[in-house]
């Protein structure tokens, strides 16, 4: 048995594709858009799901998702009602799904309870920010034993014994933020960017996506030249209609 993100880059390598990586605030303005947003971006062709559960002291998140967290939070979103509608979302699409959070709301809901509750709901990965290797231990070994992949990050102010460290410990993707900073849009790309990805493959083989900055279609393809997935998230929390989505993501698609 392996992991299915592995599986899923493991295609996308022989068929010579970058993996398409939306990101949406859950239950985010409400519970009905974000399904439909969700099914939306199934359909335009992503081939993994990002779904941020929202929290209170989002410290790698930029104004427009911390907006959408603080809008979701005042209103009803529950780790309960986030799990309740990813089950519902189940029955609409097979599309991986990733569940970034931080590390006070895994350690709070119950380490065992989250992993077990993920493994129900069909989540295949979790990308925890706040997360360090020497502090995973309990958390990574309960997400193995329910087949969830631990997805850590990389800066590129990330020095490369460190590169080392976080590559040997991620079981899924290398979250690779494009700048020191928080998520939200940029006008460029940094230009030091290609250098970091040439470092992280110095030491692993395993897939490399870039986040953090990216907003319009050429952008991705710009980005999805250096790696194996792009991952938008800002650009598209700011879209609530689904329809809006389902044009842009396909636009994306088209360049990847």
């Amino acid at each position: 048995m392996s992991y299915e993100l592995e599986t899923i880059f493991n295609k996308l390598r022989k068929q010579g594709r970058k993996a398409l990586i939306p990101y949406f605030t859950a239950l985010y303005p409400s519970a009905k858009v974000f399904k439909q947003s969700v099914i939306a971006a199934a359909d335009a062709g992503a081939d993994i799901i990002e779904i941020g559960l929202p929290f209170s002291d989002p410290l790698a998140d930029g104004p427009v998702i911390q907006h959408s967290s603080h809008y979701a939070l005042t209103h009803g979103f529950t780790v309960e009602r986030m799990f309740k509608s990813i089950k519902q979302l189940r029955d609409k699409t097979k599309t991986p799904l990733v569940i970034m959070t931080y590390i006070n709301p895994v350690l709070s809901y119950g380490v065992v309870r989250f992993m077990r509750e993920c493994r129900k709901s069909g989540v295949s990965g979790l990308i925890i920010p706040d997360m360090i290797p020497e502090e995973g231990g309990l958390i990574e070994k309960t997400a193995a034993l329910n087949w969830i992949a631990i997805n850590y990050i990389v800066a590129p102010t990330t020095p490369m014994t460190r590169i080392r460290l976080i590559a040997a410990r991620t079981s899924g993707f290398i979250y690779l933020v494009s700048v020191a900073g928080v998520t939200g849009e940029r006008r460029g790309i940094p230009s030091y960017l290609p250098s970091v990805v040439k470092r992280i493959r110095q030491v692993t083989d395993k897939p490399v996506c870039i986040g953090f900055g990216i907003s319009t279609p050429a952008q991705a393809r710009a980005m999805a030249r250096l790696c194996d997935g792009v991952i938008i998230g800002s650009a598209l929390v700011k879209m609530t209609n689904p329809s809006t989505v389902r044009r842009f993501l396909k636009k994306v698609r088209q360049q990847l």
